[in-house]
């Protein structure tokens, strides 16, 4: 039998941390192979190519957040009826999740296929990269259907307690890709589409890990009648999963505002920028960590009626995220031009005008991130709670931030005022779900 972890019992810090720290180091290498990417495109490609992959960045970035959005609504009603030991709903729930799932991904293909090149060219992508940006996002765009498996997999094994599998996964994918970019892109000559192809087939990998591991849990025995859609069941998977996919959907619009404005500022700007964007994975690697380890905890200490542990686990995970957020600022302050060197080429003075660019908007965020991973941690417990509205809600402060920061911002103090577009929106993220966080747990204590 495969292993699970209930998390109704024993010590939240304890808990929460060793369960995060599995998800921690897989979401590493999984941004590992990301910044990879990064590095062979930017290094063997150059700075055009460097700017295409960041002028394709946010949309790519919209498709996996309404994805992510979607499959972690449907696990946090999984994590709920495992807390309270309730097996055949939980079947039921995952068969109807796998459906949802399979269709939603064949509309987002399509979709997706369809708005590309009007996108881009709304948010004024450079006429010299926007073919690179194109071929990037209708590659990413076609495996749809392999990044919602994967989301969907490891989905199920974290709200059953299982923060390992999704690991090695992610250890095997990262090491799939790192092989593949450097033999597509190096040896073939495939360019920004061969980068692309390579995290597709890492991706599809790591998706038949998850869901061979998942066939050997016996509680996830399931038969034909799983997979039938039950009444009301996909309409409160999709209450639960729907408004986080629009929250991380508006943000990323907000995103792309930021990303029409950032166009026109060139392409060693773009390159520059993009090169902090690849890290901004690495910033939040441990909070969205701390944030999956929320939702579990949370969601199984609902179904079994333990609101009090609740409240500790919320205590203890904030003091984790906050003492974790300022080490990682430290690291990246103390060595970030070192590892922005590892993206940027081009001629002296093209490497030196990126680098600044790069490493000022880095320290910037580097020195707010404290207020990021109180926003992961505290949006994932309102969630965990089964309320996805008000941290949709959140999402919505966010675009109007980032939006009217990028826009005004640069107005009036020029080009690094877009810098602070991602702090403002965390920012007024964390208000409005600091707030929600007290009604949320005032009304669950009637």
């Amino acid at each position: 039998m495969a292993q699970t972890r209930p998390m109704t019992e024993g010590r939240p810090v304890s808990l929460i941390f060793t369960f995060a720290l599995p998800l921690m180091i897989g979401n590493v290498f999984q941004q590992f192979y990301t910044v990879v990417d990064t590095m062979v495109v930017g290094k063997a490609l150059g700075v055009h190519a460097l700017a295409a992959l960041g002028a394709a960045d946010w949309m790519n970035w919209m498709m996996l957040g309404i994805i992510q959005g979607l499959t972690q609504g449907f696990g946090i009603l999984m994590a709920q009826h495992f807390g309270a030991g309730r097996a055949e709903e939980l079947r039921k729930t995952v068969g109807n999740s796998v459906i949802l799932a399979f269709l939603s991904s064949l509309v987002l293909l399509i979709f997706g296929q369809i708005i590309a090149r009007p996108v881009l060219l709304l948010l004024q992508t450079p006429e010299d990269i926007l073919g690179n940006s194109l071929l990037y996002l209708r590659i990413m765009y076609l495996g749809i259907p392999i990044v919602m498996a994967y989301n969907l997999a490891a989905g199920i094994l974290r709200s059953l307690g299982d923060g390992r599998t999704p690991l090695y996964a992610m250890i095997v994918a990262a090491a799939v890709n790192i092989v593949l970019d450097l033999f597509f892109v190096l040896r073939l000559g495939l360019g920004i589409g061969g980068a692309a192809a390579a995290t597709l087939i890492a991706q599809m990998v790591s998706c038949i890990f998850c869901f061979c591991h998942i066939r050997r849990i016996d509680l996830l025995t399931m038969t034909r009648q799983d997979f039938r859609l039950q009444k009301g069941l996909p309409a409160h998977l999709l209450l639960l999963g729907t408004p986080m996919a629009f929250q991380n959907a508006i943000i990323s619009v907000g995103g792309m505002i930021v990303q029409s404005v950032v166009n026109g500022f060139g392409v060693i700007f773009i390159a520059g920028f993009t090169a902090t964007n690849k890290l901004y994975g690495v910033l939040e690697v441990a909070a969205t960590s701390y944030g999956y380890a929320m939702v579990t905890y949370t969601g199984q200490n609902l179904g079994a009626g333990r609101m009090e542990r609740i409240r500790k686990g919320m205590r203890a995970a904030l003091l984790i995220a906050l003492v974790t957020s300022v080490m990682i600022a430290a690291c990246m302050l103390l060595g970030g031009k070192m590892i922005l060197g590892c993206f940027i080429s081009g001629t002296p003075e093209e490497f030196e005008q990126t680098m600044q660019i790069a490493y000022f908007y880095l320290a910037v965020m580097s020195l707010c991130l404290p207020i990021l991973y109180i926003l992961h941690v505290t949006r994932s417990v309102i969630q965990g709670m089964g309320n996805t509205v008000l941290p949709m809600a959140s999402g919505i402060a966010e675009f109007f931030m980032r939006a009217l920061t990028a826009v005004f911002l640069p107005l009036l103090i020029g080009e690094t005022g877009i810098f602070y577009a991602e702090i403002m929106a965390w920012t007024g993220a964390v208000v409005i779900l600091v707030i929600s966080y007290f009604v949320v747990m005032k009304k669950a204590a009637g």
